[in-house]
């Protein structure tokens, strides 16, 4: 036997090698075996409520489920986007019915909560549970035990299981809408001016917002540019509206937004070509074309196997103003009028400038707010001469006069459209 042999370093080495190997795979053979759909139940039905709830808590309350997604890109599984405590929740199981024969399967969940909690105890979670080979379930159930009744289980439909061509070029994802939002004209201007780029689709997960900014979202809804998402984490979650548990010891950070950018990849992985990952008070400018559309085709081109495109992020801040487009009518709303804010900030000595992104949705796995953190292919950051994200809000650095600001006017090149745009729609929701 090759551990009885010459006494060596060079056999010992070997044999621990060997010996590793084996349990190694083993183990890993047993964990996959552990997490096959068995059979529990046979001839029975798809039974239990199914839920319609963006957020359904489990029994537990450790537990939220938004929604699961089939996922067929390495292997047959239902990708539950969730919630989950890190530390509390260790095991649980994804009941799946098929149909028509009635057998029930259960199979043990890979638990994957994502790497950027920023130090909350509730974090964007995958639950990734193997299908059944035999069927192709529409409906799943989540449960911690593999035993119990299933009529007492709710079920959630199983989306993206039907391939689909697209319908949309972009979709921008907002997530989310919270504070009782009421930047009604500068939400307006970035709506047109996305329109203008070429997005088709606005997701947004509303938590809540003014009653005139809902007057506003009722006329984008109706006209088929906004879906709206309802999103009461804070019906089951302490909240914070910051983004690291050191500023605000809560439940989750920032109104849970990367789970409900997670689930606003997958939610348009089949329908969009693209995913714009920014708030409602960035614009991706590009310099070098008139829109996304030709953008991006000629970036994909620089860059085959791309499906991240990040973007830098540069402040124009509200504060202070160049009063070329004091257009009166506008006067009268709440909000930022972002024509008359026209002077960037300087980049700030050893500060990187955070970075918001343009995705292929089916080449991502795991999303965070400023970068992917699991995809398939490369991640490229778009030159600051192709296009920078416009985003103006209070100022970083407020302290510095005007003179030291850079003037950049880029948004004026679409200011004509822009504003017979806006205007249309003050005229239409009669604000």
């Amino acid at each position: 036997m090759l551990c009885g042999g010459k006494k060596s370093y060079f056999a010992a080495a070997v044999c621990i090698i060997t010996l590793t190997s084996m349990v190694t795979l083993s183990y890993l053979r047993l964990q996959r075996l552990s997490h096959v759909p068995k059979i529990i139940q046979e001839g029975s039905r798809c039974r239990g409520k199914i839920t319609n709830s963006t957020i359904t808590a489990l029994k537990d309350n450790r537990t939220f489920i938004i929604s699961p997604y089939f996922d067929d890109r390495e292997s047959k599984v239902t990708r539950v986007i969730g919630i989950v405590h890190h530390e509390d929740v260790k095991q649980l199981y994804c009941w799946f019915c098929c149909q028509p024969d009635g057998k029930i399967y259960v199979s043990k969940a890979k638990i994957d909560v994502h790497s950027d909690r920023f130090g909350f105890p509730y974090g964007a979670t995958d639950i990734v549970c193997l299908e059944p080979e035999s069927c192709d379930p529409t409906h799943v159930s989540i449960h911690q035990s593999p035993h119990g009744n299933i009529d007492e289980l709710p079920r959630f439909e199983i989306k993206n299981r039907k391939a689909e061509t697209f319908s949309v070029d972009f979709t921008v994802c907002i997530s989310a809408m919270f504070g009782n939002y009421n930047n009604v004209l500068q939400f307006i201007q970035s709506m047109e001016m996305y329109k203008i780029l070429g997005v088709q689709k606005v997701v947004i997960y509303k938590n809540n917002c003014s009653h005139l900014m809902e007057k506003v979202l009722k006329f984008y809804m109706e006209e088929g540019t906004v879906e709206i998402i309802p999103w009461p984490i804070n019906s089951y979650l302490k909240v914070s509206s910051k983004w690291h548990f050191s500023m605000d010891a809560k439940d989750i950070g920032y109104y849970g937004q990367i789970t409900a950018l997670n689930d606003c990849v997958y939610r348009n992985m089949q329908r969009s070509r693209f995913v714009v990952l920014n708030d409602a008070d960035e614009i991706i400018l590009p310099l070098k074309h008139p829109d996304w559309k030709t953008m991006m085709s000629s970036l994909q081109e620089q860059n085959p196997g791309t499906g991240v495109f990040l973007f830098e992020n540069h402040i124009f801040p509200k504060t202070v103003s160049t009063h070329v487009f004091n257009i009166s009518s506008w006067n009268t709303l709440p909000g930022v009028n972002i024509l008359e804010h026209v002077h960037r900030e300087p980049d700030r000595k050893d500060v990187i400038n955070p970075r918001k992104m343009i995705i292929d949705p089916r080449k991502v796995i795991q999303t965070s707010v400023h970068s992917v953190l699991r995809a398939y292919g490369n991640s490229v950051n778009v030159p600051m001469d192709v296009a920078l994200i416009y985003h103006c809000r209070v100022p970083l650095q407020g302290n510095l006069p005007r003179e030291s600001l850079i003037r950049d006017t880029t948004l004026w090149r679409y200011n004509s459209s822009l504003i017979m745009n806006v205007n249309k729609v003050l005229y239409q929701t009669i604000l």
